[in-house]
């Protein structure tokens, strides 16, 4: 993983308004922490531990991630009277509750409010995923398996 790479995360968790974050790879581990008045990171590599100093975190390079992130607009305007079901945590997307099982949910099924959609998995804790809205599933926006944001869309709900 580069420094820019890195230095990246650390805006985007800063953005988000996560407090903690912490990522795990196959030979890397890095820790963000954020808060009012610091940002910390701490890089931990099994080949040669390191630290990496503070990175103030500016607003306007936040923004442009931000942008990058959403995509293109028209789609935006095109899915515009669909209901987004959110994630609440970051953690990993699953469509199903184990591999041999079927998914909670397809597009054209219909789900009314406490049906369960998908579960996101945050520090091997499995968390049932309810909707809040009753409508039909037109659109999946997250591949099974995926890292999830804070409030990242995951489902587009027709209502009507």
């Amino acid at each position: 993983m580069e420094l820019k790479d890195i230095q990246n995360l650390i805006k985007f968790v800063a953005k988000s308004g996560a407090n903690e974050v912490k990522l795990e790879m196959e030979d890397i581990k890095i820790t963000i922490k954020t808060g009012p008045e610091k940002t910390e990171t701490t890089i931990l590599q099994q080949a040669a531990p390191m630290a990496v100093p503070q990175v103030p975190v500016s607003a306007p390079v936040a923004s442009q991630i931000e942008e990058v992130a959403t995509g293109n607009t028209s789609e935006k305007e095109e899915n515009s009277n669909y209901i987004e079901i959110t994630s609440p945590i970051i953690g990993t997307f699953y469509r199903k509750p184990s591999p041999d099982k079927p998914m909670f949910v397809e597009v054209g099924d219909t789900v009314n409010p406490d049906s369960v959609v998908c579960i996101i998995e945050a520090m091997k804790l499995f968390n049932e995923i309810e909707s809040e809205v009753s409508g039909k599933i037109v659109k999946i926006l997250i591949e099974d398996g995926t890292p999830v944001e804070f409030g990242q869309p995951l489902f587009l709900v027709d209502p009507s």
